[in-house]
């Protein structure tokens, strides 16, 4: 899911080695349910002159690489809202886009345009984005047709993982927040391995929502197609930052745009986490109720990023806070098309094994870091598990409420992905807090601590 302000969407993915044959007739019989309605409410494909059945968004015009996010996009919104399972949204979505690239795109062609990097000019060929989506729909609604009659198995994640997140305008004017939860990675991509893979990042615009918006829309598809993506997964996250960074300055030159976004991604492989970043929103881990730092944001003030800004030409000065040429308060971003090279795309990124006693990642924007201290977090999800029966899908909710009662008056957004059960969290945080109290203060007698608890 794509989410912007104020909607929070938790999601549960139960551990599957327990999963009933039951359960998964159920989940079957909820699939072709879903197919069959949309199939009575579109009982013939869409002709030239029928309406989309999805408001138009994005450019009338787009490349070929654009092509796959943009319409993925649309269809994950409209099935989303009919109610599909995300499985099945995600291996539908895969089967129409693979569908569509098979096609001569060509028909589509909607104009040539110049474009110029490094010095070297080209053609570059857009598609008309209305008709494109007609095809695809079209697609879509055939294998619709084809499932109802004989439904694919749809896998799901082998490994536990409780998903909460949140996001809020707040007091500013617009909101210009994007955060993407794709723990459907392999059912989007086709990709039928044995690997689990789940995708979550979390992206904060500024001088606009353009950059972010593409960014979340485009970023994952990238990552799956990138070269790397089966034998080096950094590699292809930190790859795939840039290429989205060169897609979207070459729609801001066409449009005009002149947005940024920062951006941090996590992608979690089997016993691997692997993160990418641009920019200072962040990532974290809890591990065994104790916080692990996993990076370093991308600041004016940092000694590497100024040595790199000054020697490009450009300066870091202080104007209420560290700024890059007196404007933006970060040193690297997707966009910000007129402060190039200044602001650099290039993300940094890093590799960590999963040993199974992790309890929770969590990816939030400067305007949670900026209120809230990594360390603080392990308390308030320890408090809010406490209070809520170790149910951990409105974590996000009480970590954003949190960051406002401290004085953020930014956007604010938190995802937390918990990667095992939180009971479990609870109880290893609970005796790692009470360890730490009985060394400092020995004299406390055990049954104080039930009494807490």
């Amino acid at each position: 899911c794509r989410q912007g302000d104020r909607r929070a969407v938790p999601t549960r993915l139960p551990r599957l080695p327990g999963r009933t044959n039951a359960a998964m007739a159920l989940a079957a019989e909820a699939a072709r349910g879903v197919l069959g309605s949309l199939l009575r409410d579109f009982p013939s494909p869409l002709g030239p002159e029928d309406p989309l059945p999805w408001s138009a968004q994005g450019s009338a015009a787009l490349s070929r690489a654009e092509a796959p996010g943009e319409l993925a996009e649309l269809a994950r919104s409209f099935l989303g809202g009919r109610n599909a399972p995300p499985p099945l949204t995600a291996s539908l979505i895969h089967a129409a886009i693979d569908d569509v690239l098979q096609t001569d795109l060509s028909v589509f062609k909607k104009q040539c345009v110049e474009e110029e990097r490094e010095g070297d000019h080209g053609k570059f060929t857009l598609l008309d984005g209305g008709s494109l989506q007609r095809c695809f729909f079209n697609k879509l609604r055939d294998i619709c047709c084809e499932w109802q009659k004989q439904l694919p198995s749809l896998k799901s994640l082998k490994r536990f993982l409780l998903i909460s997140s949140h996001a809020i305008r707040n007091v500013r004017r617009k909101m210009e927040d994007r955060h993407v939860s794709l723990p459907e990675f392999n059912q989007l991509f086709g990709l039928s391995d044995d690997v689990d893979r789940a995708y979550f990042a979390v992206f904060d615009g500024h001088g606009g929502v353009d950059a972010a918006n593409y960014a979340a829309t485009h970023l994952h598809i990238n990552v799956a197609l990138h070269k790397e993506i089966l034998k080096n997964p950094t590699e292809a996250l930190k790859g795939s930052f840039q290429q989205t960074d060169e897609m979207f300055l070459f729609k801001a030159e066409r449009e005009r745009l002149r947005s940024g976004t920062t951006g941090v991604s996590a992608l979690i492989v089997g016993n691997r986490l692997h993160i990418a970043w641009v920019g200072d929103s962040q990532v974290m881990l809890v591990k065994q109720g104790k916080v692990v730092t996993l990076m370093e944001p991308h600041k004016p003030e940092r000694e590497d990023e100024r040595m790199r800004i000054e020697a490009l030409g450009g300066c870091v000065t202080y104007m209420d806070c560290w700024r890059v040429n007196g404007t933006l308060a970060v040193s690297r971003a997707i966009g910000d098309l007129y402060q190039k090279p200044y602001i650099s795309g290039n993300a940094d990124g890093n590799s960590f094994e999963l040993t199974g006693s992790e309890d929770y990642l969590l990816l939030a924007c400067d305007g949670f870091f900026d209120a809230i201290r990594p360390c603080d977090v392990v308390d308030l999800v320890l408090d809010h598990l406490k209070q809520n029966k170790r149910d951990g899908l409105k974590a996000a909710e009480r970590l954003v409420a949190a960051a406002r009662e401290n004085g953020s008056s930014d956007n604010i957004t938190v995802l937390v992905v918990f990667l095992r059960d939180p009971q479990t969290s609870w109880q290893t945080a609970w005796e790692t807090l009470k360890a730490s109290v009985l060394m400092r203060v020995p004299r406390i007698h055990p049954l104080t601590f039930s009494a807490l608890k």
